[in-house]
């Protein structure tokens, strides 16, 4: 390995051989549900498209693509491998996956490039929220219908700080370890520690 590459051999072979990196024109594609999240101002964009098979309420396919890192592209690809893999999984199944999931098949990233894992568990959520409301299911929705989103490169919403504080979390160290919120560019940290004050008192 080339002693300048820090990732591991996994992440690499992801990194240059993405799988289900969409080639063809997304409206080819006829997706059930479509995500997008990031922010080009941190330079890391993700878009994905799923299809579903609604009798099983299974992800049969996906396509996704990114302006992103080696980080972003590789844990991405490693994501549509999980999927995908023993003929697709289940919707409930899929929303399971998590950052760590997905890190410890790429074999770790580096610390200041763990926030790009959280990319494509986002964008997952995404477009699975947006099949479920094209399907009327809204019911079902991941996080309510229109969460607000305190960490904007990484789409962590409210609900989510909710989530972490009704776990046990104290403080925005405890909540950027569960969601990697803030290690973006940053301009939300201030805003997301006043927030954990007030929600503790």
């Amino acid at each position: 390995m080339n002693q300048n590459w820090i990732y591991s051999e996994t992440v690499k072979d992801h990194f240059f051989n993405p799988r289900n990196f969409l080639k063809e024109d997304e409206v080819s594609f006829r997706a059930n549900g479509i995500g997008e999240v990031g922010s080009p101002a941190c330079g890391d964009v993700m878009k994905m498209w799923i299809k579903i098979d609604r009798k099983k309420d299974q992800i049969v396919d996906l396509k996704w693509k990114t302006f992103g890192c080696a980080s972003a592209i590789g844990s991405t690809s490693m994501l549509s491998e999980m999927i995908l893999e023993n003929g697709g999984m289940k919707i409930e199944d899929a929303l399971k996956i998590t950052p760590a999931d997905i890190l410890k098949r790429l074999g770790g990233l580096p610390k200041n490039k763990i926030h790009c894992s959280v990319l494509g568990d986002k964008v997952l959520q995404a477009a699975i929220d947006d099949y479920f409301r094209k399907s009327k299911q809204v019911g079902r929705i991941v996080g309510g219908i229109k969460p607000k989103i305190i960490c904007e490169c990484l789409g962590v919403s409210e609900r989510e700080l909710d989530l972490a504080l009704a776990a046990g979390d104290q403080t925005f160290e405890d909540f950027q370890r569960r969601t990697k919120a803030g290690s973006g560019c940053g301009k939300c940290v201030e805003k997301i520690q006043k927030m954990i004050a007030k929600k503790l008192k």
